[in-house]
């Protein structure tokens, strides 16, 4: 009864929602052409570079990041909590109940996308051909979906058990044995392999990322998108589910969510590390990315079921692209000079 009054007091909160459109500026925008190495070393200086003195040196510049640099994207801290819930991944009525739920929405969310990119035709098999990146995938209850979909998949996660959690569990279907494989490393890894071309000939870059309730766990989110796009194909896609940070995403996805009705495990989330759709969008925005469509997100705790919302109030999805041309940065600041990659990905898309 309490979870039921509870579950309506929640869809009330929702329904009161206003929360204004945000206008996209695919401004600011282009990507590094210098060596890996090279690249790293500038944006590490500049991102290190206090909020003053950045200011003064940009003056173009409305806003910046104030976040620091980390060796790893990876918080020891959640890599601990996740490391003893991997056994649990594929228990739909356990700890990952709302992420066996949300795969209603986020599969044909990257499909559909994809479909609009590509423009491909495999009757059964609508991602064939494509080589995604699932980020963070835990169990896999992401990839084992796209790689059904005809879609070769790579699945990666800093957690060994939950790695293994995911082969055995797609070890058990035939059918994804040359679709899906996993792999244990962060993003940087991956991104450092790609950039020293250790995976061997032929291509190495993906035709899409996907970082599904992952950047709310990072230590490093800038380091992060930047190796996002680091691993992409030029033209390629990003998508991202999280949740945004406000007061009614603490009520509901940390005082809701985990200390009352547990719907998953007590301290999964810190509402400090959540992040609103424009300021990452800013952070795309500064890594050559152009944001397609941010979309709001609900679930509903008596249904357990997701739902497409126009509040991004709490969770939410979006889908950005890789512009297709890359300029040198700034010889300071490590930043590219975007305004030549920004026409080219304008005229290309009024003529398209």
């Amino acid at each position: 009864m309490f979870v039921n009054k509870f579950g309506r007091a929640t869809l009330g909160l929702y329904s009161r929602i206003i929360v204004p459109a945000c206008g996209v500026d695919p401004s600011n925008v282009g990507r590094n052409q210098i060596s890996w190495a090279v690249a790293c070393k500038k944006r590490s200086l500049w991102l290190q570079m206090n909020t003053e003195e950045r200011t003064q040196r940009h003056a173009t510049n409305h806003q910046v990041s104030t976040r620091s640099v980390h060796h790893t994207t990876v918080d020891p801290a959640e890599l601990k909590r996740f490391q003893s819930l991997a056994i649990k991944w594929w228990n739909g009525n356990g700890e990952f109940k709302a992420l066996h739920a949300m795969n209603d929405l986020r599969v044909p969310f990257i499909r559909d996308n994809l479909l609009n990119a590509h423009k491909a035709q495999h009757p059964g098999k609508p991602l064939a051909g494509l080589r995604l990146l699932d980020v963070g995938c835990g169990g896999g209850l992401l990839t084992e979906p796209l790689g059904r979909m005809g879609a070769t998949v790579l699945g990666i996660d800093p957690v060994e058990e939950s790695i293994g959690t995911a082969q055995l569990h797609s070890s058990y279907d035939p059918d994804l044995a040359e679709q899906v494989s996993y792999r244990t490393c962060t993003l940087e890894d991956l991104s450092a392999d790609v950039a020293e071309g250790q995976k061997g000939q032929g291509d190495v870059l993906f035709d899409a990322v996907i970082a599904s309730e992952v950047v709310e766990h990072l230590a490093d989110l800038e380091t992060f998108i930047f190796c996002c796009s680091h691993v992409l194909k030029p033209g390629g896609s990003l998508f991202i589910t999280t949740i945004n940070q406000t007061n009614l995403s603490y009520a509901l996805a940390i005082v809701a969510a985990e200390q009352i009705l547990r719907i998953v495990p007590r301290g999964t989330h810190e509402w400090e590390k959540f992040i609103s759709p424009v300021e990452l969008e800013r952070h795309l925005e500064s890594n050559g990315f152009s944001v397609q469509s941010v979309q709001g997100m609900m679930y509903n705790p008596i249904s357990g079921a997701w739902s497409w919302i126009n509040s991004t109030a709490v969770n939410y999805a979006l889908h950005c692209v890789k512009l297709a041309e890359e300029s040198e940065p700034d010889p300071q600041t490590g930043n590219p000079d975007n305004s030549a990659a920004t026409e080219h990905y304008r005229e290309n898309t009024q003529k398209s």
